[in-house]
């Protein structure tokens, strides 16, 4: 029934000029909407793949969670890619985690984290 819907994301931001300006200009998503869906209550939607990104003003949750991950064919490139744009990568040395180079292994993945401007626990993964 919904193999065909088209996934929706949705993130919450405290400062929607600065959200798009990380989410367009850094990682380079394309912002195709920007709507006010009640009075005083907007949001941007930004195209990622074939899933949308909804990012509504509000506040960001904390929780340390990871609620987007963008899938890459190449974690390495992608990595270096968004560093170049001056994007900080966490680092992980625990028992059951660590990152090198801002890399992990995760079972039959690799994943590298970071963080928008909110604070908000961003990922990549790709096939290890």
């Amino acid at each position: 029934m919904l193999n065909t819907a088209r996934l929706v994301a949705n993130l919450k931001a405290s400062d929607l000029e600065r959200s798009i300006a990380f989410y367009e200009g850094t990682l380079g998503l394309s912002l195709i909407g920007r709507r006010e869906v009640l009075p005083g209550h907007e949001e941007v939607l930004f195209q990622a793949g074939g899933a949308v990104l909804c990012i509504e003003r509000g506040t960001p949750s904390a929780g340390g969670q990871t609620p987007v991950s963008f899938e890459v064919d190449d974690i390495e490139s992608a990595v270096e890619g968004l560093r170049q744009r001056r994007v900080e990568f966490e680092e992980y040395d625990l028992p059951s985690l660590k990152t090198v180079g801002g890399i992990a292994t995760v079972g039959t993945l690799s994943a590298a984290w970071f963080k928008d401007p909110d604070g908000t626990l961003l990922a990549l993964i790709s096939e290890a």
